[in-house]
C-alpha cells in the first residue's frame, strides 16, 4: 500500500509600515488551533530578524488531505481580516511536497 507523503505550507506576510504588531497578533491566534487540527505535525509563526514588518507562517502536515482540510477551514479567514484592515502589504502561499528524507 502507498505511504502518503508529508507535505508543507509556508506563508510570508509583509506587514504595511506601522502594522506590525497587528499583524502579530491576528497571526497568533492560528497557533493553538492549528496545533489542534488532525494531521497537523508542526505549526511555527516566526518574525524575520531583519525585516520588522516580515511574518512567516509553517505549517507541517501528515498528508495533502489534512493540509487542504485546514486551507478549507474558517481558520484561514485570519488572512482575509488582515486584507480586510489593509494591515499587510503581501501574502505569500506556498505547499511543499516532502521528497525523503524524515519519513523513509
Amino acid at each position: 500500500m502507498p505511504q502518503s507523503n508529508a507535505v508543507s505550507h509556508m506563508t510570508l506576510v509583509r506587514a504595511r509600515a506601522g502594522c506590525s504588531a497587528r499583524v502579530e497578533a491576528c497571526l497568533s491566534q492560528l497557533i493553538e488551533p492549528t496545533l489542534q487540527t488532525p494531521g497537523c505535525l508542526h505549526f511555527a509563526l516566526q518574525h524575520c530578524d531583519n525585516d520588522p514588518l516580515l511574518w512567516q507562517v509553517a505549517g507541517y502536515w501528515q498528508n495533502e488531505i489534512s493540509m487542504l482540510a485546514y486551507f478549507n477551514s474558517s481558520l484561514m479567514d485570519i488572512y482575509g481580516a488582515l486584507v480586510h484592515q489593509q494591515v499587510v502589504d503581501s501574502l505569500d502561499f506556498q505547499t511543499f511536497s516532502d521528497v525523503g528524507g524524515l519519513n523513509r
